[in-house]
């Protein structure tokens, strides 16, 4: 179990001085964090300016030690500031930068664009808008609908309309500013329940089917239906959007980006430039965050920057300030949910219909793909019997919504998850009771869209291991008897699991490549299709090719992902950037080990009669044989030999995920691979006269199957619950009536803090339970499933809410559930239920 609440604490006293190279005394509580290199570093510091140097890297060592849990790559160069972002990159002296003229408003047509006292502005090198494009205008990353630039029609505050590119920053934003632009103002829609209900959609609308969902309703001694709203989400990566392009000597670009889908971006760039793919390079190091923010709409710059080098012929820097990125950009979707189900008198569910609607922006994106998997999600861990499920993809004059981590999931899990505390209240259950009432089970185990759920058994021990090792029921007694007597402060609890499917549900992005290297000193060099956003997907990756190699991960290297090396990439999305390019990576290990093995047998041992299948890699030897007859020969020495015998060390690898199919034309077939599970259980507290609350403890299971990595899969847990958590109750998106984002920046739209961490947060990784499809050494995917986990707080929530009515009644709670939203709510129930609590003596 990892606890976040044991912190080191620091010395009362300066310990007394030792002679160098020793440790100074520390108090019982830091000797147990701290280990004595650490100690000696930290006593070095002593009367210095705190933060003028850095702690040694093993301060607070990771104590549940397990043979795969290593740190990040790239974590010692992320706290000293010597990873390189897209800023940090050198450029030659005379770079230009570009500044992007925005909209100012949500719709209508352009009628005038004066850009010439912006070519006279000082330091202007170019402008361009949508008639200096030699290319392609249509950036669309699946279906068209995406300008570059605005040629005529305007869909949206932020949209580009014109691009200036100067000697620096500030003189290409002081351009921008010179522009003569005229707009013919019309009306802006902002409503996507009233788009859905006039049929503008981006989409078509989609619909999955199980059984007589009419007659379920029909047939139910119950019916439970309502309505809410789940409002979006911003992307708040550390690192905005940012690229920097140079020309080549040919007609093509190299482009450095902070991009989740490079190869998306070598074709958008080619065809804007209308140039061959193998004339676009693009490379990714890392990003300083992601999120699904940086799958598509990361392009749109890179466009730009490499219109704009080609066309000058000079290296080119596009950095988005923060307020232009968040109005620029897309966000998760909002979304509309509405639901109605028949369950019988035990509150188990016989079917219904669900409704979700997807505030989509003004574009198609990725739309159609993120409702689909809403829709898919619609059910979280429960049978949802005979069933009906209809997506709709609402087109609004706001950016162009887009991929954002769950990809949908999320928005559609909170539809049945809303009914389950719906379901217990009206029959009188703990919420608990009636979710395990629901879950898949032998008898009811295939989905609305025709999967059959796998491990089920997994899903119930998991739930049940948390609810006791969180004492649950204990605690339920004791918040019931709390909030008897407490008639201001209520106390509330839920348990909420997770069943989330691993898959891109766009079949052909399933696949992924590696390239292998090793050179003749015996180092290893490892590339792939996959991006890392500070994920730990290189981690991995450098792992899975030490483990197949026998080596230590000190001996394997991984370097940018670039187009020119792996190419045809998918975008590191959909939780997979392990499962695939793990498996690519694993292919070119097993390949290149083969062809060293047949080597070896051929050349090295032709005398000993030893078996080629005794042949292995362990602990940076060749080994063959057992016991008195074992040879073992040094990794560096077999490379070497390999080399003077000309056999090759290079190799690729590649992997398509099996199995997989869906039928959109029926709404049925197998989406994913596999199914990731888990469960949060959360405790709140609540000021019901003012809406304020706190979060008071958190207790997360998560399944990962066999963990690549335990001490990156417990980051990605938290971190996403965290993430989660925000989404639900703190980050609030608002538009102006006329269309415009007011909260884009950091002091209108908050984000969790460290302040906002749950006092008690223990977070433990399911143990026992590999994966039980053939993936990468039978671990599952961790990016996306423990975002969801954060449905617990908003649920716990609505569960304290509910006590104002003595649980007869769970009220509505649209998200983000902010202290105005929870207070509205609180006095709807009050003003039914208990209109004058402060009569039994409240102080």
């Amino acid at each position: 179990m990892r606890t976040l609440t044991k912190l080191s604490k620091a010395p009362e006293t300066a310990p007394d001085s030792k002679a160098p190279g020793t440790a100074p005394e520390l108090n019982q509580d830091v000797a147990e964090d701290v280990s004595a290199d650490s100690a000696t570093a930290r006593h070095e510091l002593d009367g210095r300016i705190k933060g003028d140097g850095p702690l040694a890297r093993d301060t607070i060592p990771y104590t549940n030690a397990h043979p795969h849990s290593q740190a990040h790559e790239s974590a010692i160069k992320h706290v000293t500031g010597r990873a390189a972002y897209i800023d940090d990159l050198s450029a030659p002296a005379d770079t230009l930068h570009v500044a992007m003229g925005l909209s100012p408003v949500a719709h209508g047509r352009l009628t005038r664009l004066d850009l010439d006292k912006v070519r006279a502005m000082p330091g202007v090198v170019d402008v361009i808008a949508v008639g200096d494009v030699p290319g392609h205008t249509d950036i669309g990353p699946v279906f068209p609908g995406d300008p570059i630039f605005v040629e005529e029609e305007i869909s949206y505050v932020g949209q580009v309309i014109f691009a200036v590119a100067a000697e620096s920053h500030r003189a290409a934003r002081e351009a921008v500013q010179a522009a003569v632009v005229e707009i013919d103002e019309q009306p802006a829609c902002l409503d996507p329940v009233a788009a859905a209900e006039r049929e503008e959609f981006v989409r078509p609308t989609h619909v999955q089917q199980s059984g007589d969902w009419e007659q379920a309703l029909k047939d139910a001694a119950l019916v439970v239906e309502d309505e809410q709203f789940v409002g979006g989400q911003e992307h708040f990566y550390l690192e905005g959007q940012a690229c920097l392009v140079q020309p080549t000597e040919d007609e093509g670009v190299v482009v450095f980006t902070s991009n989740q889908h490079p190869s998306e971006t070598q074709k958008l760039v080619a065809e804007v430039l209308g140039i061959p793919f193998h004339a676009v390079t693009v490379e990714v190091r890392r990003m300083g965050g992601g999120f699904g923010g940086k799958e598509t709409q990361a392009s749109p710059w890179a466009c730009i920057a490499a219109l704009i080098a080609r066309r000058t012929g000079r290296t080119t820097r596009v950095r988005l300030p923060r307020a232009e990125d968040m109005r620029a950009t897309g966000k998760r979707h909002p979304f509309h949910n509405r639901y109605r189900l028949g369950v019988d008198e035990t509150g188990v569910i016989l079917g219904g219909e669900i409704t979700v609607i997807g505030d989509c922006g003004y574009s198609p994106d990725l739309s159609d793909a993120i409702v689909d998997r809403a829709m898919f999600h619609s059910d979280n861990a429960y049978s949802l019997g005979d069933a009906r499920v209809t997506g709709h993809r609402a087109r609004t004059h706001t950016a162009s919504n887009t991929a954002f981590r769950g990809f949908g999931g999320p928005q559609g899990m909170m539809v049945i998850e809303a009914a389950m505390d719906d379901i217990a209240r009206r029959i009188g259950e703990d919420p608990l009771t009636v979710r395990k009432r629901n879950f898949y089970r032998p008898d009811r185990q295939t989905t609305h869209y025709g999967q059959h759920v796998d491990q089920i058994a997994l899903l119930k021990a998991l739930v049940e291991q948390i609810e006791t090792s969180s004492d649950y029921w204990e605690r339920r007694r004791a918040i019931t008897e709390f909030n008897a007597d407490s008639p201001i402060v209520k106390k509330g609890l839920a348990l909420t699991p997770v069943k989330f499917g691993i898959s891109f549900t766009a079949k052909h992005l399933n696949q992924a490549g590696a390239l292998l290297h090793v050179y003749t000193d015996g180092s290893v060099m490892i590339n792939h299709g996959g991006t890392e956003m500070g994920q730990g997907l290189h981690t991995k990756i450098c792992q899975v090719a030490a483990r197949e190699l026998g080596l230590d991960t000190a001996e394997v290297r991984i370097s940018a992902t670039r187009t020119d090396k792996v190419p045809n990439t998918s975008p590191t999305a959909a939780s997979s950037g392990a499962d695939l390019n793990g498996q690519a990576a694993r292919d070119a290990c097993v390949k290149l080990k083969e062809r060293l093995f047949d080597f070896a047998h051929e050349h090295l041992y032709p005398d000993q009669g030893l078996d080629r299948e005794d042949m292995r890699l362990e602990a940076g030897h060749l080994v063959a044989g057992h016991g008195e007859s074992e040879q073992r020969i040094p990794w560096g020495e077999l490379v070497q030999a390999a080399y003077l015998n000309r056999i090759s060390l290079s190799e690729k690898g590649f992997y398509a995920t099996p199995l997989i199919h869906y039928d959109r034309n029926v709404g049925q077939g197998r989406p994913f691979y596999y199914y990731a599970f888990g469960a949060a259980v959360a405790e709140v507290s609540v000021d019901t006269l003012t809406g304020e609350y706190q979060v008071d403890r958190v207790d997360i299971l998560h399944d990962v199957g066999d963990s690549l990595n335990p001490a990156i899969d417990l980051g990605q847990v938290e971190g996403g619950f965290i993430q989660g958590m925000g989404w639900l109750t703190s980050e609030e998106l608002k538009w102006n009536d006329a269309g415009r984002l007011i909260s884009d920046g950091p002091a209108t739209y908050k984000i969790p803090t460290y302040g906002d961490l749950p006092p008690v947060f223990n977070v433990k990784l399911m143990e026992g339970h590999p994966n039980s499809m053939a993936s990468i050494y039978r671990s599952k995917a961790v990016g996306e499933p423990p975002f969801m986990l954060g449905m617990a707080v908003w649920s716990a929530l609505r569960d304290a809410l509910a006590s104002l009515a003595d649980y007869a009644e769970a009220p509505r709670l649209d998200t983000p559930a902010t202290p105005e939203r929870v207070l509205m709510a609180a006095e709807t129930l009050r003003a039914r239920y208990n209109p004058w609590p402060l009569e039994k003596g409240a102080k």
